[in-house]
């Protein structure tokens, strides 16, 4: 008879065993949100590393071209200024030689004159040295992959 009432299940504690289960459900669910969650979150990260990781290689792409170019312009002043060495040693020269005068006409001695290297006349246009400048300047290369075809 004392076992009795024990095993009578009142509405209270009914009640309460349902609301630990809803709970419980509740929670269940909370977890799968954070789950899935979690997965998106990483997912998302593995996006970005793997577009970071190409950037980079852009870059050091990007990077390796511009060493490129630098070693090329610094190799195309260098020839340049041997040229131009070697046009001022043979202007020299020219003018210097008695029988080079004589050869050379009035006219063509100061055509000569005029074009001679680090002559204060010099005529070279000055759209000629901008688009050098501008060719040779490192702040302004870009590589574009349609000049290889050039």
């Amino acid at each position: 008879e004392r076992v009795l009432p024990l095993l009578e299940l009142s509405g209270s504690i009914e009640e309460d065993y349902i609301q630990i289960a809803r709970r419980f459900e509740a929670t269940r669910q909370r977890c799968c949100h954070l789950e899935q969650d979690g997965r998106r979150a990483r997912e998302q990260l593995a996006r970005v590393e793997a577009e970071r990781a190409a950037l980079e290689v852009k870059l050091k792409h990007a990077r390796n071209q511009v060493e490129v170019e630098m070693k090329k312009r610094f190799r195309a002043e260098a020839e340049l200024e041997k040229q131009e060495r070697k046009l001022q040693l043979f202007f020299e020269f020219l003018m210097g030689e008695p029988w080079g005068n004589k050869m050379l006409g009035g006219e063509q001695c100061s055509v000569l004159s005029a074009l001679a290297p680090g002559s204060s006349s010099l005529c070279r246009s000055s759209a000629v040295d901008e688009s050098c400048q501008s060719l040779l300047s490192h702040s302004d290369i870009s590589y574009d992959r349609t000049e290889d075809d050039v």
